[in-house]
């Protein structure tokens, strides 16, 4: 109680309450709404048009489609073909950009028709969002331009050759149907993903730091006069994991507050909560394990940091294997890995947020991940109990396992 008490008073536990969220909500959604955020004024960009029939055409389509919010073109047209019809050298055009007169430009070659190869140049080719619009306009003017040299309507052939638009709709066990996709379905796993990884990050580090103070201050030797070895590293891991519960109920409690202001928005299907917050209690005691049995034989912080920041990239993991999963949640690569207790938390929430599997499989990683803690919590009390009172030279391998298996 007295670990609890001690942390939640702090002010960067208050801080971390309220930064936490936003730094989630700013990683998850923040990349996306400024990919998304038009421009502020008209760009201008060259066009080399050797064919001379593409730049007129793709200025009225770009005109027409891409505005901004005062009614401004997005995008302004240079036509950088002379009065005679020719055109600047590479050279000359490269100055123009380099200048600032143009953003940047594309060459079109009189093959354009044939090839489709067109080139862009600029000081930024990383604007993915420009290249796009201009590369779907100068499809759409080439296309226009092949119906009408094959004497077909352009018109009928945008209706033939139209996209289809399928809107995913995701169906439960019980046949329910509800609309989702990638991004609603990799949002749900994400954000029991990105809370565990922050309650393993803060309050494992508490932990430890707790653990090396006392230590390092000799207070641990006073402790010990008044309670066993057991009972102390008991007291720190439930009063750490009491504290992190803690901060997953605020942060659950502002999460319903911004679902009911945004109507229709579920950060986490009723039906999965169960499960996630079991995955997340057992797996943050297993890593709360780890993080004594770690920091128990070291003296000082930084050591103990290092060595626990190979332990917390185990939880990050599997956004390596997002896309495996999304495309095959029951493949036996996934299944298998699901069984690895470090891995199991956040592959399992993953995989329930794309495809719900068998019940008794939930019920079998939850179990292995439940006895995995218990097991981690008693290889700690094994080091803990020996590790505190022991100074100077960190021990090795064998000297950790000769005290785990001491009585």
């Amino acid at each position: 109680m007295w670990e609890f008490l001690e942390k939640v008073k702090t002010k960067a536990f208050v801080i971390s309450l309220v930064l936490m969220p936003v730094i989630m909500v700013g990683f998850g959604v923040l990349p996306t709404l400024l990919s998304m955020k038009e421009d502020e004024k008209p760009v201008t960009i060259g066009i080399a048009d050797e064919t001379g029939t593409v730049v007129q055409p793709l200025a009225e389509e770009l005109d027409q489609k891409y505005k901004l919010s005062g009614g401004q073109p997005n995008y302004i047209i240079r036509n950088l073909a002379t009065a005679e019809g020719g055109l600047p050298t590479t050279t000359e055009a490269n100055k123009m950009v380099a200048q600032g007169s143009i953003e940047g430009y594309f060459f079109i070659p009189t093959t354009v028709y044939d090839s489709g190869k067109v080139e862009y140049r600029s000081e930024n080719v990383g604007n993915i969002k420009l290249q796009e619009r201009f590369t779907r306009a100068i499809e759409d003017v080439v296309m226009e331009k092949r119906f009408k040299d094959q004497h077909i309507d352009p018109s009928m052939m945008k209706k033939l050759v139209a996209t289809v638009d399928i809107k995913s709709i995701k169906l439960s066990q019980k046949g329910e149907e509800k609309e989702s996709g990638f991004v609603e379905t990799f949002f749900s796993a994400y954000v029991v993903i990105m809370m565990m990884f922050f309650l393993v990050l803060t309050s494992g580090q508490l932990l430890i730091r707790s653990v090396v103070e006392e230590k390092s201050n000799r207070v641990i030797e006073v402790l010990l006069s008044s309670c066993s070895a057991q009972d102390l590293m008991t007291g720190k891991i439930l009063g750490l994991s009491g504290l992190a519960l803690f901060q997953l109920l605020i942060w659950s409690v502002m999460g319903f507050a911004v679902s009911l202001q945004f109507r229709g928005i579920s950060i986490i299907a009723p039906e999965n909560i169960v499960a996630c917050l079991a995955y997340l209690v057992f797996g943050f005691l297993l890593y709360a394990g780890i993080f004594v049995a770690i920091g128990s034989p070291v003296t000082t912080e930084q050591e103990a940091q290092q060595l626990t920041g190979y332990v917390t990239m185990f939880l990050i993991a599997p956004i390596i294997f997002v896309l495996p999963v999304m495309q095959n949640p029951d493949s036996l690569m996934v299944r298998i890995l699901s069984y690895v207790p470090l891995l199991t938390p956040t592959l399992m929430v993953l995989r329930i947020s794309v495809q719900m599997p068998p019940a008794w499989e939930i019920l079998a990683t939850i179990g292995l991940l439940a006895v995995s803690s218990l097991f981690m919590m008693w290889v700690a009390g094994k080091i803990f109990r020996t590790a505190i009172l022991v100074y100077g030279k960190r021990p090795t391998i064998p000297e950790l396992i000769r005290w785990v298996r001491a009585a």
